[in-house]
C-alpha cells in the first residue's frame, strides 16, 4: 500500500474573477484539511500599444499596471487570510501560463488549484485555455475549479 502525497504548498492562480476566487475558497478548504500554506499569484502581461513608429509603453504605465495588480493581489489575499492558514502572494509579469508554472517550480507546489472559465468553441480557439495549458505541463497536480454559471 502507497502513501498518498503530503500537500504541503498549494499554489492558486488568481486573475481577480469569481472563477478565480471559488479556486481559492478550495484551495482555503484543502489547506486546513491537510494543513498546508497557499501561495495566491497574479501574472500580468503589458498591453502592446503600436504606432507607426513601432511598439509603445512608458515607464509611468507600467508603473500604472504593476501599482494595480499589486494592490487587487493584497486585496484577495487580505480577504481570504484564515487563522491557522499560511498564506502569501507573488505578483509575477509575463505570459500567464508560463508564469504560473515558473511560480509552482519556485515554491515547490504540491498542488495547483485554477479556476477554468469553460470557455468554448470561437473563444477558446482565440483565447486559449490557461488552465489547459497548465494541466498539461504543470510540475504537481492540478485541480480545475469551474466558477458561477455566470462565467461560463
Amino acid at each position: 500500500m502507497t502513501t498518498a502525497p503530503l500537500i504541503k504548498r498549494i499554489l492558486v492562480p488568481h486573475d481577480f474573477s469569481d472563477t478565480a476566487q471559488c479556486a481559492l475558497d478550495y484551495a482555503l478548504a484543502f489547506a486546513e484539511k491537510f494543513g498546508a500554506a497557499i501561495t495566491v499569484v497574479h501574472s500580468y502581461e503589458y498591453p502592446v500599444l503600436s504606432f507607426p513608429e513601432g511598439p509603445v509603453i512608458t515607464a509611468d504605465l507600467i508603473r500604472q499596471i504593476q501599482d494595480a495588480a499589486g494592490a487587487a493581489l493584497d486585496g484577495v489575499v487580505s480577504r481570504a487570510k484564515r487563522p491557522g492558514i499560511a498564506i502569501d502572494s507573488v505578483l509575477r509579469q509575463g505570459p500567464v501560463w508560463s508564469e504560473i508554472l515558473a511560480e509552482a517550480r519556485d515554491a515547490r507546489a504540491d498542488l495547483i488549484v485554477i479556476g477554468t472559465h469553460g470557455r468554448r468553441g470561437l473563444s477558446r480557439a482565440l483565447l486559449g485555455s490557461v488552465a489547459e495549458k497548465v494541466v498539461r505541463t504543470a510540475p504537481c497536480p492540478v485541480l480545475t475549479v469551474h466558477g458561477p454559471a455566470s462565467e461560463r
